[in-house]
């Protein structure tokens, strides 16, 4: 899509779609001066980029936004001070930030062969369902977090935003140790064995193995056929650090021809070295579940959850490569989220001049009573909508329940 192109639309999806009401419900938090110290950042046609930009209420920020058309909106930190006025203070820091999830595809270039780059299909989207299923799990029964916003990033990619009062509140250091905590595949690009687990599995790494399991040999052995050449079977060897066992592991696979059955052998080959008492082969117990982990764990970019100060994505942003609207995903139902069915700002356009026409013209409606019905209900973003609706509905109402037992509080003082 040209940047033209982009704009024009823009100009329609910011004056009739984008959810500036539901918006400030989010990132008030019930409070108009959590709003009002807000960074927004936006990025222009021309790849402007204008940071450090707050608004007293929503009507200006509104206002602002129909009036540039920006082709992206990042949202920051809640600072001490409005960010606009910065320069102003001695004194400028970040108070609060939502705890932030940014995971980008091509993180698994190095273990899918499907896609690389900027592409993506539904056979790599899947190591997406798996990192919010891991993830989603983690934060709520780990941590005790319970409003989690998950949100398509618009081309190749999830952004996840923590949004209770103690996710948000966090130190740096306290995001640090969060973002340590769920990272389990470490090293870079020439780092062979990037998972380890020493002596014991800890709960989390067993539960994220049981997510796993019961999809890797669909989607890593067959789908991205793991062990289906000698560049990848090499690949795969290295992560057995010991040379005399990498070479019983090779002599096993050589005997077959597909990666399926080169993944079986291996797995019944690594299962008998155990039983029979082998004492080199019992150094890795682990080898399985650390292989798994490896090629199908969701790959952090940690300094974004370790900043307080990062941008992230703002949601319904319009991704401007693809045209694709950056909705809600459901992490109860994520393997039903399908990536040819995102809204794109053309096709809500069309369906909003779509139902409009038909109203006035087949129906016999009058403008007036058209225009009074939502222009997000008349496309495929009611859905989206609903969802950041009920996801606010329930951080909503925590905070009112917080305000009451504050209250409480006070009396019985």
């Amino acid at each position: 899509m040209d940047e033209s192109t982009l704009t024009d639309l823009l100009r329609l999806y910011y004056s009739r779609l984008f959810p500036y009401v539901d918006y400030y419900r989010w990132l008030s938090y019930g409070e108009a001066n959590v709003f009002s110290r807000r960074e927004f950042s936006f990025t222009m046609r021309d790849d402007m980029y204008i940071r450090y930009q707050s608004f007293d209420k929503l009507d200006d920020l509104k206002a602002e936004v129909k009036r540039i058309c920006p082709h992206k909106i990042d949202i920051g930190a809640v600072y001490n001070v409005p960010p606009i006025n910065k320069k102003r203070e001695v004194k400028f820091e970040p108070l609060q930030r939502e705890l932030v999830i940014d995971i980008d595809m091509t993180d698994y270039d190095d273990v899918r062969t499907c896609c690389t780059g900027a592409d993506v299909c539904s056979k790599c989207w899947k190591y997406m369902v798996i990192a919010v299923k891991i993830l989603d799990t983690a934060f709520r029964e780990d941590f005790g977090f319970e409003h989690i916003l998950w949100i398509f990033s618009g081309r190749r990619g999830i952004h996840c935003w923590v949004c209770d009062k103690r996710a948000r509140f966090l130190t740096q250091n306290g995001r640090k140790a969060v973002a340590n905590y769920l990272q389990l595949v470490t090293g870079g690009e020439f780092t062979k064995k990037k998972v380890k687990i020493i002596k014991k599995m800890h709960h989390s790494v067993r539960r994220a193995v049981h997510i796993i399991e019961p999809m890797f040999v669909q989607m890593c052995v067959k789908e991205q056929n793991m062990l289906g050449t000698e560049d990848r079977v090499t690949k795969f060897l290295g992560i057995i650090t010991e040379d005399d066992m990498r070479a019983e592991a090779k002599a096993e696979l050589d005997k077959h021809t597909t990666s399926v059955k080169k993944w079986d052998a291996f797995v019944s080959f690594f299962k008998d070295q155990l039983q029979s008492g082998s004492k080199k082969w019992r150094r890795t117990p682990f080898l399985i579940e650390e292989i798994m982990i490896q090629y199908a764990y969701p790959r952090l970019d940690i300094n974004v959850t370790k900043g307080m100060n990062h941008l992230l994505k703002s949601p319904f942003c319009v991704h401007p490569k693809t045209g694709k609207v950056c909705i809600p995903i459901n992490p109860k139902v994520v393997e039903q989220f399908d990536l040819n069915n995102v809204p794109t700002i053309t096709k809500l356009i069309d369906e909003v001049n779509a139902f409009d026409d038909k109203e006035i013209t087949e129906q016999g409606e009058s403008v007036d009573n058209v225009k009074r019905i939502k222009d997000y209900k008349k496309t495929c973003l009611n859905k989206p909508f609903y969802a950041f609706q009920e996801f606010l509905r329930g951080l909503e109402n925590s905070q009112k329940g917080e305000k009451i037992t504050k209250s409480d509080m006070q009396m019985e003082f």
